[in-house]
């Protein structure tokens, strides 16, 4: 029984990682990981790491790697189901229960795999028989070897064959009809074979059970090279990804994986040992497809032919992609030399030539950046105009607005180097661009100064920014009221700013002078003009910029402080599993996402 994915995820969110494995691994924390001796060997030197941020254990002597299903199927020996259930309760959740309509739907489920298993058995037997050497001879042009024709399990449908008749024995009608294989002659009233006199491929989902096939014909007369399995109940194009099943468990150091376009490059570069490899079946990389990358691999490198169609199709793929980017995920690509696709490539020049080839893959941004810029008349103000917006409107799709601010920001930077006329005192200080800088120069500013947490750095920002713009403040009183300060000292001094501000005394000053205050206070506003990493970016800057960057810190301050509070209550959720605290948990990470 298939259960609901949101029922897995809630006990996933509930139990960290580290949780369930430190029930039976010793575990000692190192960095953003922990580490101990693995379960699945007898080792002396630690290599067993688990990453609760990324929900997954990985074992470097066995090559183990999974959730915290996963582990307890493989230490406990567990069927999937069992595992569930022992963490809904450890995770203090009550038992899933199917309902009808569930049971039924996992029984089609069973069925319609079973069919394309049984399909694809009768199309392996049929390509081992000897008797189709033309097919044979086929793969042998292609350099195609045995093994990974057993490996992928790759066959061949006849012409000709009795394959629905034998399928009849065991299955009814409709369910042969669901699995998409057959489809009906009108004229004829008889089921014909969509796949037949092509090479088969079987597709395997994630779970490894054959759910979808791809076709190869090898006749000039077919109207498409390659189909594929029609949708069904089971199968949803763009969904999913050939051979993702094997290549989830191959992850190197660099966490990177071969995107590539169709079934034999997959294969090729398999054979050449290059197993972190899916391809897109035949579709445009999807949403889907990408997070389904990205929960297993960080840096997937598109790898597309070198012709001219390749190149375009990699350009809609980068634009299609590039808002869906997020911090701490890549996407590279790879552009082939012309006219060479993997498979050829990698049979021509070979493992190495093509590994060292790779080296020269390019991050999404910049091949966006490329490949717009090589369409520039440069000497074109129209030209120039149309290149600017055009990034500026990708910019604006990046769903995570911090991410494309600094991606705009790159952009801006290198259209203002390479060109003049936009290169002058009106340009550099344009609103959308005061918008952009002063927070990346300031988080450049907070690496030098590590004796302070960052909390600290920007709290002594905002007060920077309030001692040395008094006259905007004191308008703005209400802005430093609501400043809820980490540090006792702070709290008080903000408050004889407050004094300061509203006593006629101070009317006419602009910045706050030493002498007026305590020692205490003296020592606090020396360490805010020394260490405020605002200080640069905010000098001769007008009112409405001074509060602009006001508003910026003191929303990344609130955004620090969600995230300890969070942190805190997960920490207590993990020692004591009530609904209350979980309840809150979730509403304080939905308040950060939508933040």
């Amino acid at each position: 029984m298939k259960y609901p994915k949101e029922y897995l995820e809630e006990i996933k969110q509930r139990l960290k990682v580290s949780q369930v494995v430190g029930k039976s691994v010793k575990l000692k924390k190192r960095g953003k990981e922990f580490i101990g001796l693995s379960p699945f060997s007898n080792e002396k030197t630690p290599s067993f790491t688990v990453n609760d941020e990324k929900g997954f254990y990985h074992c470097f002597s066995t090559a183990e790697h999974g959730n915290i299903f996963d582990f307890l199927m493989k230490t406990k020996n567990y069927k999937f189901g069992e595992a569930v259930r022992t963490l809904a309760s450890d995770a203090g959740m009550q038992p899933y229960r199917f309902s009808k309509q569930d049971e039924e739907k996992q029984n089609r489920w069973k069925v319609y795999n079973l069919i394309l298993e049984k399909y694809a058995n009768l199309c392996s037997d049929e390509l081992s028989s000897g008797k189709y050497p033309e097919i044979i001879k086929y793969l042998d042009e292609r350099k195609i070897t045995k093994k990974e024709i057993i490996f992928f399990k790759i066959g061949y449908a006849p012409i000709k064959s009795n394959f629905y008749d034998l399928l009849k024995k065991e299955f009814k009608e409709d369910q042969i009809n669901s699995s998409g294989i057959f489809y009906l002659d009108e004229i004829k009233k008889i089921y014909i074979d969509r796949f037949r006199g092509r090479i088969i491929f079987p597709v395997k989902n994630i779970n490894n059970s054959i759910f979808a096939l791809g076709g190869r014909s090898l006749s000039k007369k077919s109207f498409a090279k390659y189909i594929n399995s029609p949708e069904t109940e089971f199968y949803k194009k763009g969904n999913n990804l050939y051979n993702i099943n094997f290549a989830k468990n191959c992850r190197n150091q660099a966490e990177q994986i071969f995107v590539v376009e169709g079934y034999m490059d997959v294969i090729t570069l398999h054979k050449f040992g290059i197993e972190n490899v899916v391809a897109n079946l035949g579709t445009a990389m999807t949403e889907r497809q990408l997070d389904l990358i990205w929960r297993f691999f960080k840096n997937p490198i598109i790898c597309l032919d070198g012709d001219i169609s390749g190149r375009k199709a990699a350009l809609r793929a980068a634009e299609r992609l590039f808002p869906l980017m997020k911090a701490g995920f890549n996407i590279y690509f790879l552009t082939l030399p012309e006219n060479l696709d993997p498979d050829t490539y990698l049979n021509q020049k070979g493992k190495e030539s093509f590994l060292k080839f790779s080296e020269s893959k390019i991050e999404i941004k910049d091949f966006i950046w490329d490949s717009y810029y090589n369409e520039v008349d440069k000497n074109n103000p129209s030209s120039l105009t149309l290149f600017e917006k055009k990034i500026k409107s990708l910019c604006n799709e990046v769903k995570d607005k911090t991410l494309a601010k600094y991606y705009l920001d790159n952009f801006l930077k290198k259209i203002n180097s390479l060109t003049p006329i936009l290169n002058s005192k009106k340009y550099k200080f344009s609103k959308f661009r005061e918008m952009t800088v002063p927070l990346q120069v300031t988080k450049d500013i907070y690496k030098q100064r590590k004796k302070f947490e960052e909390q600290e750095l920007k709290e002594l920002s905002i007060l920077y920014l309030i001692i040395s713009n008094l006259d905007i403040f004191r308008k703005n009183i209400e802005l430093i009221s609501e400043i809820n300060f980490s540090n006792h000292l702070i709290v008080e001094f903000k408050q004889k700013i407050i004094e300061c501000l509203t006593s006629e005394k101070y009317f006419d000053r602009k910045v706050l002078k030493l002498d007026d205050f305590d020692q205490k206070y003296q020592e606090l506003i020396k360490s805010i003009n020394k260490n405020a990493p605002v200080k640069i970016i905010s000098q001769n800057q007008n009112e409405e910029k001074i509060l602009l960057i006001f508003e910026e810190i003191m929303n990344e301050i609130k955004e620090i402080d969600l995230r300890k509070k969070i942190e805190s209550l997960e920490d207590k959720v993990s020692l004591n599993l009530d609904e209350k605290l979980y309840s809150e948990l979730l509403s304080l990470r939905n308040q950060l996402k939508g933040g």
